[in-house]
């Protein structure tokens, strides 16, 4: 019997609110796989450890759930900062995860070249294991 050395997908959950958090991470686990999940309540946190992950040629990661509303740096601040990084980190898939996107939010992320898509918290299972299943195909 063959067995795959694959290595479990790295997802960063980047969100100010416990509860999204939690109900992100709980969601993910909830999908039965492996995955390494690591959450930031700060998009400046999670920058710095993605330019130092880059810079150290670390693991970095396979998909990122970003909520956008965040005190200090919001999540498009984090893509902008996110796009002057090098082209290795195109392979993270970005998703939005907000309460609060409005029609021109949307519009605006469904445009954006990081943006892999949008959905709204609390993110259901559904919509997980939509994202997982893209990226998952996608490698």
């Amino acid at each position: 019997m063959e067995f795959e050395n694959v290595t479990p997908l790295t997802v960063w959950i980047i969100d100010d609110d416990l509860v999204s958090l939690f109900a992100a991470r709980y969601g993910i686990v909830q999908l039965g796989k492996p995955y390494n999940v690591i959450d930031f309540d700060s998009a400046e946190v999670a920058l710095k450890v993605l330019a130092d992950s880059v810079e150290g040629d670390s693991k970095l990661p396979d998909i990122i759930l970003l909520d956008l509303v965040m005190p200090k740096m919001d999540g498009w601040q984090f893509l902008e900062k996110l796009e002057d990084m090098p082209g290795h980190v195109k392979n993270t898939h970005v998703y939005i995860l907000s309460a609060f996107l409005s029609t021109k939010e949307r519009q605006r992320a469904s445009q954006h070249p990081e943006v892999k898509g949008y959905f709204d918290k609390p993110i259901s299972k559904r919509a997980l294991s939509r994202i997982f299943g893209e990226k998952e195909e996608a490698q």
